[in-house]
C-alpha cells in the first residue's frame, strides 16, 4: 500500500466515524488506523461498510475492495445483515 493510499483510507475511516457518531469523541468507540485496515482486508471476521449517500457512492472511483454499501439511515437493514461478532468498519468521504 502506498503512503497516499494509506492516508486516503485513514481519511475515509475517520470520516465515517465522525458522520456516524458526530464530532464529539467517544472513548468507547474503537478506532482503526489505515495500516491496520489494510492488513486486515482479507480477514473473514472484518466487514467494511461504505456509508456514503447516493451519488457520493455511485459516482466515486474510490472504493475499498470488498466493502459493502449500506445506507446509514436504514438501521433496520443493518440489524439483520451484519453479524455482531464481526469487526465492523464504517467509512465515507
Amino acid at each position: 500500500m502506498t503512503k497516499q493510499t494509506g492516508r486516503w483510507i485513514l481519511f475515509l475511516v475517520l470520516g465515517a466515524v465522525v458522520s456516524v457518531y458526530g464530532c464529539s469523541t467517544h472513548a468507547d468507540v474503537p478506532r482503526m488506523l489505515a495500516d491496520e485496515l489494510d492488513s486486515r482486508l482479507s480477514d473473514t471476521d472484518l466487514v467494511v461498510i461504505d456509508v456514503r449517500a447516493g451519488r457520493d457512492w455511485t459516482e466515486s472511483e474510490w472504493k475499498i475492495k470488498g466493502a459493502v454499501r449500506a445506507d446509514p439511515g436504514r438501521l433496520e437493514y443493518w440489524v439483520g445483515n451484519f453479524p455482531k461478532e464481526k469487526t465492523i468498519v464504517l467509512y465515507c468521504a
